[in-house]
């Protein structure tokens, strides 16, 4: 049995762990190397993409950047998240603000630190990362529009980190960057129309604030037929393997997501949407391993 003060440990473990969305992290992880062995770095062995030690430091900075994203980003929204997530924000208070901002710091020198064992450039990359996560939890995500676009960015920001220390400049990166990006920019949006309320009531100047939910979800619409083009040319123009089975399935969710959209009117309906597009980037990343099964076998 835990006694009191393992128990009181243990909750602010799993507080931190809450505020720093570990689950989202480590998915992250396995979604930089899975795209550096199937498509960044094809052409080299398994062994030498796995053990190389660059890479390594290049995903733990990420890894850490992100986390410390993370943390300021629920300094900044404490007072939104007590509407929009009310039992979510009763676990990550059992953290003070003071140590959550210690974290903060701590995170972003580690990340740093690890960056300058690959290359100067990198801890330029990183700085402007950290700077940029800063200014758009700080300023811009309280704006339409350009909250919106720099969120999706900054999502896939440590992808490039991968994408220039291999140098692979393939079109058909940019189409699967394309696909991942209108993704992440529909979830954004839906994010927003999730969390109206607490919007509102903190004064953020979000999309469905401003224009209205109707105008929102022409939006939504419009994002997700321009996502049938990279899907259209990934399945026909570039070899996916048997990741073509996960474009399918994406498009068909897709379909059933515009349906229910349009019939969207509760938080709830629309947390549902927003779980639609979170099993699509996840089923997303872990299909990366379908582009070619042999793979792994043949460059061990």
């Amino acid at each position: 049995m835990f006694t009191r003060k393992q128990k009181h440990l243990l909750l602010k473990f799993f507080s931190m762990f809450s505020v720093v969305r570990g689950y989202n992290i480590l998915v992250i992880v396995i979604a930089q190397y899975l795209a550096s062995i199937y498509i960044l770095a094809h052409d080299k062995s398994l062994r030498e993409v796995v053990l190389d030690i660059n890479l390594f430091m290049l995903v733990l900075a990420s890894a850490s950047t992100i986390a410390a994203g993370y943390i300021i980003n629920n300094f900044y929204d404490s007072e939104k998240d007590l509407i929009n997530r009310p039992e979510k924000s009763k676990l990550d208070k059992l953290v003070s603000q003071n140590t959550k901002l210690s974290f903060y710091f701590v995170l972003n020198f580690f990340a740093v630190v690890l960056a300058s064992y690959v290359s100067f450039r990198a801890v330029i990359f990183f700085s402007i990362y950290i700077f940029g996560i800063w200014f758009y939890s700080h300023k811009l995500k309280k704006l339409p529009f350009i909250g919106n676009l720099t969120s999706a960015i900054l999502t896939i920001t440590p992808f490039f980190a991968i994408f220039i220390y291999y140098k692979n400049f393939e079109t058909v990166i940019f189409v699967h960057a394309m696909f991942l990006f209108l993704i992440i920019s529909m979830r954004e949006l839906t994010k927003d129309l999730e969390n109206i309320k607490g919007d509102l009531a903190q004064d953020y100047h979000t999309i469905p604030i401003v224009y209205g939910e109707k105008v929102s979800k022409v939006m939504l619409t419009t994002l997700i037929l321009l996502t049938l083009i990279p899907t259209y040319l990934l399945l026909y123009f570039f070899d996916v393997g048997r990741m073509n089975y996960f474009f399918y399935l994406s498009t068909l969710l897709l379909a059933v997501f515009v349906v229910l959209l349009w019939k969207s009117k509760t938080k709830t309906h629309y947390l549902i949407l927003h779980n639609i597009l979170k099993l699509i980037i996840v089923a997303g990343v872990f299909s990366i391993a379908l582009i070619d099964i042999s793979v792994v076998l043949n460059r061990i």
